[in-house]
């Protein structure tokens, strides 16, 4: 009977994280550059003294879905979107390099250039800085930021830096709980990403944007079954209950 409920009650304990994550997919099916979590349940044994016998469940988050989401025209200067496999950089909350899909750009007050998350976009020779004023900022294909000065010729465009747009295979990158990827322990030498230096092929889509890559459909289908599953060992809680409460009153008969 321990063991029954047992299962049922981490397994109960472990579906509520996968509705959690789950939910969280379906609340930025809308957020730009998002790219949505899978989840996977699968039995742990319980180690300790008097628990060889223990199995518990334990839901976890074994990858992202590194696919591409829709290209969406906005026509806004300060939009950007790139290809599949290449990446913007950012500056994450340590001071560390970062990478994102978020192309919604803004430019604070002291020339920052930043996502509409606040990280700060990354160029070729650190954190991008505009002169101010600037009537019109432009990016070319090849990431380069081009400038107008305030009160400068139409067709005057000036060259200030270049985005550090980095092209790397899926599997190369992980998610972080900030919903920035990072290069994989793994795959660093002596605590240096090889790869992540500008790209010379990855091309700039000026006033696009990528979208979130999340199937509604499909994670509400998950959800429902997640629910199920819970449903189902709640009802295990409740047969352990019943099962021990008899076996109670035949030792009272005894």
């Amino acid at each position: 009977m321990d063991k029954m409920l047992y299962v049922a009650m981490s397994g109960a304990k472990q579906n509520l994280v996968g509705v959690g994550l789950k939910a969280n997919n379906l609340a930025n099916a809308n957020t730009t550059g998002f790219k949505a979590d899978f989840a996977q349940a699968r039995s742990m044994q319980a180690f300790g003294e008097g628990l060889p016998t223990r199995v518990f469940a334990m839901q976890e988050r074994p990858g992202t879905m590194m696919t591409g989401g829709a290209i969406t025209e906005t026509g806004r200067d300060l939009d950007i979107a790139v290809d599949e496999k290449s990446w913007i950089s950012v500056v994450d909350a340590a001071g560390e390099e970062a990478y994102t899909k978020v192309g919604t750009l803004n430019i604070t007050s002291d020339g920052a250039l930043v996502t509409s998350h606040g990280r700060q976009i990354i160029g070729e020779g650190g954190p991008i800085i505009l002169p101010l004023p600037v009537e019109k900022v432009v990016f070319s294909d090849d990431g380069s930021i081009q400038v107008r000065p305030q009160g400068a010729p139409a067709n005057f465009l000036e060259v200030v830096d270049r985005l550090k747009i980095i092209s790397a295979d899926n599997s190369k990158l992980e998610k972080g709980n900030d919903g920035l990827f990072r290069p994989k322990e793994e795959l660093l030498e002596d605590g240096v990403c090889g790869f992540c230096e500008i790209s010379p092929t990855a091309k700039v889509m000026s006033g696009y944007l990528e979208m979130s890559n999340v199937n509604p459909v499909h994670e509400m289908v998950d959800m429902v079954n997640l629910q199920r599953q819970f449903e189902m060992q709640m009802k295990l809680m409740k047969t352990a209950e019943e099962i021990d409460e008899r076996h109670t009153s035949l030792l009272r008969i005894v």
